[in-house]
């Protein structure tokens, strides 16, 4: 038995190397409602607004909790700043920290049309600030956004380069496509597909389609629940998804009162 140990030790270290390299690493994320879910709209926070988001996705194979924590703020009607914390929980059921923290500024540079789509780019970086195993050692990128609006649906299609800080690790392509359909004036259908040649390999490893809601709670609160399911056949299977999101300031409505005069 004891010729084997050397064997053993051997291939357990190649499959640490790959859960190590093989980790999900979250990114920039779009604030609801400018967004579906990893997929940016061309829209953004109005001038002198600003929005807090709260997030937490459950995957499965490999299982753990992801924490969100977001930020925006409306530097005027076309340029929005963004800023994405994620927290691992439980990975692997032993390892939890932060990710690198995501910063970006969207800048729409044209606008819709009756005929033609919204465009935006997007600058971003991340900060070398995450625990060892969930980090890049910082990245930098940019991205085109495109959204058009038909009736009842809006349609946005994203793609994305990014190097990471590591010089080990390779660069990585993103692109996501999705759909927001406003089936009632305070709830709206999602649907999304994000694929991504993540910095781990040098091909598409990662595609998974996502569908859920989001509920415009109050005028200033959206939540929105979904669940994503893996087209590839590598990890995670799948995942469950739940956000909360305030925009702020509230913008007090003016109530018209109309008076008869009695004759």
């Amino acid at each position: 038995m004891k010729k084997y140990i050397p064997l053993l030790l051997f291939f357990s270290c190649f499959l640490f190397i790959r859960d190590a390299y093989g980790f999900d690493i979250k990114g920039l994320q779009p604030v609801a409602p400018y967004g579906v879910f990893s997929t940016f709209s061309a829209d953004s926070l109005k001038k002198g607004n600003y929005a807090f988001g709260a997030g937490v996705e459950k995957s499965a194979e490999p299982d753990f909790f992801r924490y969100l924590f977001q930020y925006a703020h409306g530097i005027n009607d076309r340029i929005e700043f963004i800023a994405t914390v994620p927290y691992v929980d439980r990975w692997n059921n032993v390892k939890s920290g932060f990710e690198d923290i995501a910063l970006g500024v969207k800048h729409r540079f044209i606008d819709e049309t009756k005929y033609t789509p919204s465009a935006a780019y997007m600058v971003n970086a991340s900060i070398p600030s995450g625990k060892e195993m969930f980090s890049t050692d910082g990245r930098a990128g940019a991205g085109l956004i495109v959204s058009k609006r038909v009736g009842p649906v809006s349609g946005h299609a994203n793609i994305f380069y990014e190097k990471a800080g590591s010089s080990k690790l390779e660069d990585e392509v993103s692109f996501a496509a999705g759909f927001d359909f406003s089936a009632a004036h305070d709830f709206k259908v999602l649907a999304e597909i994000y694929g991504r040649k993540s910095h781990y390999s040098g091909s598409l490893d990662d595609l998974e389609g996502r569908f859920g809601y989001r509920f415009m709670t109050t005028d200033y609160l959206y939540t929105t629940v979904g669940v994503g399911v893996d087209l590839k056949n590598r990890s995670p299977e799948y995942r469950l998804m739940l956000s909360i999101t305030a925009i702020l300031p509230v913008e007090k409505k003016t109530i018209k009162k109309v008076y008869e005069e009695d004759k």
